[in-house]
């Protein structure tokens, strides 16, 4: 529509109006004495040819007849057949008005055509409708912007008769109200004003208030204001239509409460989690305060009885809460909610220990209040300003959902819109508390697992000072398979080890408690770190192969935990202070010498567990007493946001410091490296500060492989034990040493070296050139021999053999006697 066709679609003036219409004026003997121009464009006659004609030429003198197919009569007008100029017959209206006076003019005729006055009447059933059917409130405002006039809707808006408040300033009327549309004035005088100075509208602009019709309710408006001006432009007001789109606005939020509740509510595998989820989505734009009450078995990861559900013990696990200002005046988006998990409690950040229960208040409701209602039927109860949910999954009640509204004029009861969008909520929120309930159980389980398999305690040893950190991921795939142990060895010796089974969840765990249980029992045997090392990759593989046969996939692949896995083994003689260590993949460990100085020993790298082809190597270095010997894995140096290098610089900047205690070292390194407290990947921890033995404390001779050696053996392992003080173990060291000693002379080369160790007990050791090592056998009755080995092990505590490269040693163990 063109600017010129729009402006006469705006001309309200009557089609019939003199000024606009065709008119003719008539005299008694109706010949036409007046012909107006409009007359002339409608039929195609100029005046001259009309003027002194009758009008019977151009025009019927009757009503048209009702077998014509024309529109309803129109009130007060007559529907006639007109002719034109070119033959053409047109449907007219027509009015006609008597003149009054003895003149020749009789009277006047007016006419238009049919659609032209079709036109009009819709135009002002289009204004009639505006003023009373309309659901958008109309209203007219002067220059001084008091009300001139409005529609139906407007008036039932305020409740009042117009005649009542005509002339009322928009803000007296809506004095609480605001625009909330960002980047326009807030105000409705700031709007109108801005809008009569400019000429510039503003469409769609919301604005919030509570009509007088309705003081207790906030609703929202879509407004738009446009300047009026006159036939000369002069301005005379301006014009507001409102639309009142509070349900709709209602229902944009609770599908914006639906579409955050299903970005938020499940993203975390945590009981907890979730249901602090829910009271932060509703509150303030759906409730004051929303409290959620889980029975305990859920924290426990455990179903809760299906029977009696009203006596179920719940406990107060989250709770948000805004004053009802706050949350009148709340934005989508905007929180001034008061928010947070009930109590939590401390978190272990150290020691493999499980983590202690978080303390959360029992809740108690009594009978007949809306949550022991809710719990008894197990369906959702609404009481004035308060509505409970119960959550359920399957035929379990894991807890309630109570949201509240609370008291003064801006609380409302829930309606059945708002019930069915709790409903919801709640619904997905028991969908995801029941995940995050199974996942719980699922890691505890796991965690327990893991912690049965990793050192509970470890003793003290002779050796080394000792102190370890242990931090299971915190990541939805659950534990992992890091690991470490402290294995006393022969000879006051002790075995370190550290290592990392590749993946998570049980079967990562139970791999490492296997790789644990292999190391512990090959340690025992009191291989060397090569050989331990190149035993267990050999384990790794044949178990990898097995699994692949047994369990492999149509296409042969088969995932296997177990190869991949790195260890690093180290065993400490604090006799000798030498180290000896080989890797399988691992880090290597991190040495800082008595005088802070730190090292990462070049310690031959040697391939993961299980891919074999490459032989392992070890590196021996002497350690000065006091020297720190660190073993980690590398959940502890490295992350997403760092490098391993900037990790084990700052690991080695923290053992650095020589005046703080193992336990100190510890709690900083996870401190610093792991700030948050938590990981995606486990990490061990494994320090270890060395010691030497006194040599008050060792007492060794050599001997020559001759038969006196047995016997002069025995004379200097009694002197020994009573320069200790330990005469009571002399008959039993006596025999001992004689059988050792008389071993290696009859089957090994000499010469023989014979060593005395007073730890927390008494340590014995025949050490030859021989590689052959004796067995315990029983002998029968003829027998002359055999029976040597069997007595010894009958006196000791524990005895065993260890090979060198240079031969073998067989040692026992005493028990120092019992004091008084």
């Amino acid at each position: 529509m063109t600017a010129s066709n729009a402006e006469q679609s705006a001309d309200f003036r009557g089609p019939l109006d003199v000024t606009r219409a065709a008119t003719a004026v008539v005299d008694a003997q109706d010949t036409v004495i007046g012909w107006s121009p409009a007359a002339e464009r409608l039929l195609g006659y100029p005046s001259q040819e009309v003027v002194g004609r009758p009008l019977a030429a151009f025009l019927s003198p009757a009503p048209t007849p009702p077998v014509l197919p024309l529109a309803p009569r129109f009130q007060g007008n007559e529907l006639r057949v007109a002719r034109h100029r070119d033959g053409r017959e047109l449907v007219v209206a027509t009015a006609e008005c008597p003149l009054p006076g003895s003149g020749t003019a009789a009277r006047v005729i007016v006419a238009t055509e049919l659609k032209d006055l079709r036109m009009w009447e819709s135009q002002l059933a289009l204004l009639h409708g505006l003023a009373t059917q309309s659901p958008v409130g109309l209203g007219i405002y002067d220059t001084d912007l008091r009300l001139t006039w409005c529609n139906a809707a407007y008036e039932r808006e305020i409740g009042r008769p117009f005649a009542e408040f005509r002339g009322l300033r928009a803000d007296q009327l809506y004095s609480e109200g605001k625009f909330v549309t960002k980047g326009h004035p807030p105000t409705l005088e700031a709007v109108m004003r801005h809008v009569m100075d400019t000429g510039e509208p503003f469409l769609d602009l919301h604005f919030q208030g509570r009509p007088p019709s309705d003081p207790e309710t906030d609703h929202l408006w879509s407004c738009a204001y446009y300047r009026l001006q006159d036939a000369d432009g002069r301005v005379i007001g301006v014009c507001e239509d409102a639309f009142d789109i509070s349900d709709r606005y209602k229902a944009q939020r609770r599908l914006a409460l639906l579409v955050e509740a299903g970005r938020g509510i499940g993203a975390a595998l945590d009981v907890r989690v979730t249901a602090e989820k829910i009271t932060e989505v509703a509150v303030p734009e759906f409730a004051t305060t929303v409290t959620v009450d889980l029975a305990q078995a859920v924290l426990e990861g455990e179903v809760p009885a299906t029977s009696g559900a009203a006596a179920i013990s719940l406990v107060r696990v989250a709770r948000c809460s805004a004053g009802a200002e706050e949350a009148d005046r709340a934005e989508p988006g905007e929180r001034p909610a008061r928010c947070g998990p009930v109590d939590r409690g401390d978190t272990d950040r150290g020691r493999v220990a499980p983590r202690p229960p978080v303390n959360h208040p029992p809740v108690e409701y009594p009978p007949g209040s809306p949550q022991h209602r809710s719990l008894s039927s197990g369906g959702l109860v609404l009481d004035d300003t308060a509505l409970v949910v119960p959550l359920r999954a399957g035929n379990s009640t894991l807890g309630l959902v109570t949201f509240l509204r609370g008291p003064g004029p801006g609380s409302a009861t829930f309606d059945s819109g708002e019930v069915a969008l709790a409903d919801e909520l709640v619904a997905r929120t028991a969908v995801s508390i029941d995940n995050a309930r199974r996942f719980t159980r699922e890691r505890t389980a796991s965690l327990a697992l893991q912690r049965q398999l990793l050192p509970q305690h470890v003793p003290e040893q002779s050796a080394v000072d000792l102190a370890f950190r242990y931090l299971p991921t915190d990541d939805v795939t659950g534990v992992g398979g890091d690991w470490f142990d402290v294995i006393p060895l022969s000879g006051t010796r002790v075995g370190l080890v550290v290592g990392d089974v590749v993946g998570h969840g049980l079967q990562a765990a139970a791999t490492m408690g296997r790789l644990r249980t292999t190391v512990r029992a090959f340690a025992q045997m009191d291989l060397d770190p090569v050989e331990l090392l190149s035993r267990l990759d050999d384990l790794v593989a044949q178990s990898a192969e097995e699994q692949r046969s047994e369990l492999g996939t149509p296409d042969g692949t088969y995932a296997d935990v177990t190869t991949g896995a790195t260890c690093l083994y180290a065993v400490y003689d604090p006799v000798s202070r030498r180290c000896v260590m080989a890797r399988a993949g691992h880090l290597p460990p991190a040495v800082v010498d008595p005088d802070g100085l730190l090292s990462f020993p070049d310690l031959p790298a040697g391939p993961p567990l299980g891919l074999g082809g490459l032989p392992f190597e070890s590196m021996e270095i002497e350690l000065p007493v006091g020297s720190l010997l660190a073993l980690f894995t590398d959940g502890l140096v490295e992350a997403r946001d760092r490098d391993i290098d900037h990790g084990l610089d700052t690991l080695g900047r923290v053992l650095s410091d020589q005046h703080a205690s193992l336990e100190e070292l510890c709690d900083r390194a996870v401190a610093e490296l792991l700030p948050d407290g938590s990981t995606a990947d486990d990490t061990a921890l494994l320090l270890v500060r060395t010691r030497e033995l006194d040599t008050s404390q060792v007492a060794e001779w050599e001997l020559p492989a001759e038969p006196v050696a047995a016997g002069r053996a025995r004379d200097l392992a009694t002197q020994q034990l009573h320069h200790w003080g330990l005469q009571e173990l002399a008959f039993a060291t006596e025999l001992v040493v004689s059988e050792l000693v008389t071993n290696a002379v009859r089957y090994a080369e000499g010469p023989i070296q014979v060593r005395l160790i007073r730890d927390r007990t008494l340590l014995c050791e025949v050490a030859d050139r021989g590689h052959t090592s004796p067995h315990l056998r029983h002998s029968g009755d003829d027998d002359e021999g055999g029976r040597g080995l069997f007595i010894v092990a009958q006196l000791v505590q524990r005895w065993g053999t260890r090979y060198t490269r240079s031969g073998k040693t067989i040692w026992t163990e005493q028990a120092f006697p019992k004091s008084g």
